[in-house]
């Protein structure tokens, strides 16, 4: 017998969606399950290439972005998808705009397909929402979120407020962040002058976060997994009623859509 709820969330069917993810992570899973569109079927591949004992810093970042991608992208290529995601966020973001597009295409061209990294997709979302002027946080080391900044400016946008979370959090801290905490940070990282607020990293649990922000704040917040969905609707086609109408983001969309 088929599940009650197969008929309204079908599992597969409509499209294959490649997700690549760094292999401590443990969050981008789970959030990409939460926001899964009808129809489209999500398939997972695992990525090393920093070290777990080292402190997530702007030098593991880029060691990890140039680490070679070529077994883990042909293991996600068997699967044959529609679109691959690059799930995460820092590591093109260090190397600035144009090493991310570049990186993209890479992938792109290794399989054939659209392929979207983390920080094209928190561009995406911000150039769909119309805003210009952020408020951004992160669970990163000072240096890197200061370097995400550094990129959201060379891509338009200024960060007119900021948050650290208060200590350099290692592989494992970042992911274990509770949604309470995350929006501590949203709500620190907020002013009156920032139109939207910006929850950067795919291993945060911002998703769970969204809701409860954008009530407090009156104003969309973006956040690296919901961005990358958010993303790879534009890039499937997905129409609204496809989507899991997660926040502003996904509200406007449905509002244009």
């Amino acid at each position: 017998m088929q599940p009650d709820s197969y008929t309204v969330f079908p599992s597969r069917g409509r499209a294959r969606l490649g997700i690549v993810v760094p292999f401590s992570n443990t969050n981008l899973e789970p959030d990409m399950q939460l926001l899964r569109p009808n129809g489209v079927s999500l398939h997972f591949a695992r990525a090393g290439g920093y070290d777990l004992d080292e402190v997530p810093d702007s030098n593991q970042m880029r060691q990890f972005a140039l680490a070679s991608l070529e077994e883990v992208v042909d293991s996600l290529a068997a699967t044959r998808p529609d679109a691959i995601i690059y799930g995460c966020t820092s590591a093109t973001l260090a190397h600035g705009p144009e090493f991310d597009q570049q990186f993209a295409q890479r992938i792109s061209d290794m399989i054939g397909k659209p392929a979207i990294t983390a920080a094209g997709a928190l561009v995406l979302a911000l150039n769909a929402l119309g805003v210009k002027k952020i408020g951004f946080s992160s669970p990163y080391v000072e240096q890197l979120n200061q370097e995400a900044i550094d990129f959201l400016t060379q891509c338009g946008f200024e960060t007119v407020s900021s948050a650290y979370v208060g200590s350099d959090l290692g592989n494992y801290g970042q992911g274990e962040l509770t949604p309470d905490r995350v929006v501590e940070l949203g709500c620190d990282a907020d002013s009156e002058e920032a139109e939207a607020i910006i929850l950067s990293c795919t291993d945060m649990r911002a998703v769970e976060a969204i809701g409860e922000l954008e009530k407090k704040l009156g104003k969309p917040v973006v956040t690296s997994n919901q961005a990358l969905m958010f993303a790879a609707g534009q890039v499937l086609g997905l129409r609204p009623d496809e989507m899991v109408l997660t926040g502003k983001l996904f509200e406007q969309m449905a509002e244009t859509g």
